[in-house]
């Protein structure tokens, strides 16, 4: 396996170059006489629909994507990519019905929308909760696995690409949400074409050892020899695949048949594109229109993504079924899923492996960028704000706001060797996430849309919520063994207790301090309308025809 040839950097550095330069060129150019923290964490509303919608997908699409959903793919397959197809219904239903509400109630920080519905309580517990979540779990292993993928392909000491990476992304974030607004259409623009190139390349690899023509005969090859890696809905013992040291998972584990449409996928998604300060935060500062518009546009990029992100794996799992990538795919005699992206990328020409390696890249300081500024945007205005230094100036703010960004990736490079990120990335953070979803969830949909819903249901929904996954994640619950409950199927349960425990509280105390809500808001006409119609029946076909 090659590393890095000069050309290769050359390409890199190219693309270090227009991004470093275009972000500084838009902070010189867009930057307020008054420094401002609308404008530092929100870009003011300048942001148009297409730099909305790349950075959305810019913001999601990382190490995880890359590394652990190709790896993943490996494992289990097309399966794998419910994660995205369902997350683009999932952006339509954001874009129509939770964006006009945080909107219309002038709502730019998750905490604001708690402390606004519940109570000062509920925010400062739940801003806790997300600084907790963004750097000990995605924060360390978006750098944990960024920093393994490039240290793979370039050979450089996996510590030198920790904190390089890190650098790199505390320079595209000290400039405020509209550096990393914009910057992120150069990041998906070097994405996709970086992906589609690795895409090509592991299809041409299958029409290669199979003696086969064209990227038809690659496909035709890849469903012959791994159909059971191309089924969306799995019942249990459908497919096993290596787990740990040498033992084996139920893909059902994963991935439990029909809640991944009507169960605990929808919770993830929800949860993750329309309650999380890391995603939302790009369109708070927007109309709603504009808003709109960005949101459809990530939708159609989240269709093209697991051609990008899982169907390498795929292939990658077909040629190691070939007799291929044996010994690269083994760390001391137990397969490793989350190398097949990797070796995949070290087997490109010269030139071409520079400009997935750019894209790898752009994806992880993408990634890195965004939930560094969020991990800010939660502290300074939500913690700092009104509990430390409530007489602060703007100026103070912001500069608080640039320091927390290099303390929480300093703190994501010590922590994260000791996270067991490599045990299999995006499972890892799912299933770390979902310890918080459901009762978060929760609190946000009730919120909506209920009125009655009080500040107690909110609190036992976020807190109790939290204790009933952990419990559940490590068996201690009576009642049934959870370690053979599917992880999605337990989030779903969770959610259930959460929802009736605050209907009870609600009907035993009402609460009055609903939301500004009318039926106007969540009418859809127009390009969003056509758009959205025309992702629902791509996602139907697409579960159709891969049943």
């Amino acid at each position: 396996m090659q590393k890095l040839q000069t050309l290769d950097y050359l390409v890199f550095l190219v693309y270090f170059v227009v991004v470093a330069g275009y972000g500084y060129w838009i902070y010189q150019r867009k930057k307020s006489a008054e420094a401002s923290t609308t404008d530092f964490f929100l870009a003011e509303g300048s942001l148009t629909w297409w730099a909305i919608g790349a950075s959305l997908i810019a913001s999601n699409i990382s190490a995880e994507q890359f590394i652990g959903m190709s790896g993943d793919g490996f494992k289990v397959g097309l399966a794998i990519a419910t994660y995205e197809w369902m997350a683009a219904a999932t952006l339509l239903v954001v874009g129509i019905f939770f964006m006009p509400i945080y909107l219309k109630n002038h709502i730019f920080t998750m905490p604001q929308f708690l402390n606004k519905r519940y109570n000062q309580t509920v925010s400062l517990t739940m801003a806790i909760f997300w600084l907790l979540l963004y750097v000990l779990v995605n924060l360390t292993s978006i750098l944990f696995l960024g920093a393994l993928a490039v240290s793979t392909i370039s050979g450089i000491d996996f510590t030198v690409c920790m904190i390089g990476l890190s650098v790199f992304a505390i320079f595209i974030t000290v400039g405020g949400m509209k550096v990393i607004g914009y910057t992120d259409v150069i990041q998906v623009f070097f994405l996709i074409l970086g992906g589609l190139a690795t895409t090509y390349l592991a299809l041409d690899l299958v029409s290669q050892e199979f003696g086969v023509s064209g990227i038809s005969g690659a496909l035709n090859t890849i469903f012959e020899n791994s159909g059971d890696h191309f089924h969306m809905i799995f019942s249990p013992g459908q497919l096993s695949y290596p787990d740990g040291e040498g033992g084996t998972k139920d893909a059902y584990m994963y991935l439990p048949g029909l809640t991944v449409l009507i169960g605990g996928m929808w919770i993830v998604n929800l949860n993750y594109w329309g309650c999380n300060q890391y995603i939302t935060q790009r369109a708070l500062g927007a109309d709603l229109k504009t808003a709109r518009e960005g949101i459809l546009f990530a939708a159609f990029l989240k269709l093209l993504m697991p051609v990008i992100v899982v169907l390498p794996g795929i292939a990658a799992y077909t040629l190691y079924q070939k007799g291929l990538f044996q010994a690269e795919m083994m760390n001391s005699g137990v397969l490793k899923p989350d190398r097949a992206y990797p070796v995949l990328l070290n087997l490109l020409p010269v030139g071409l492996k520079g400009l997935s390696f750019a894209a790898l890249t752009a994806a992880i300081v993408a990634s890195l960028a965004g939930k560094a500024n969020s991990i800010s945007t939660i502290f300074t205005l939500d913690i700092y704000k009104k509990y430390v230094a409530p007489e602060a100036d703007e100026k103070k703010l912001v500069w608080v706001g640039r320091v927390t960004i290099v303390v929480a990736m300093i703190l994501a490079i010590i922590i994260s060797p000791y996270m067991g990120i490599d045990k299999g990335g995006f499972q890892f953070i799912q299933e770390m996430t979902g310890l918080v979803s459901p009762g978060l969830f929760a609190a946000f949909l009730l919120g909506f849309f209920w009125k009655k819903t009080n500040s107690a249901g909110a609190m036992f929904a976020i807190v109790g919520g939290f204790l009933l996954a952990f419990s559940m994640h490590n068996n201690w619950l009576p009642g049934a063994d959870w370690s053979t409950v599917p992880f999605l199927d337990r989030m779903g349960i969770v959610f259930l207790i959460c929802v009736a425990v605050m209907i009870a509280l609600g009907l035993w105390k009402p609460s009055d301090k609903g939301l500004e809500i009318d039926a106007s808001m969540f009418r859809v006409k127009g390009t969003f309308a056509v758009g959205a119609a025309i992702v629902v029946v791509v996602v139907a076909i697409l579960y159709t025809v891969f049943w």
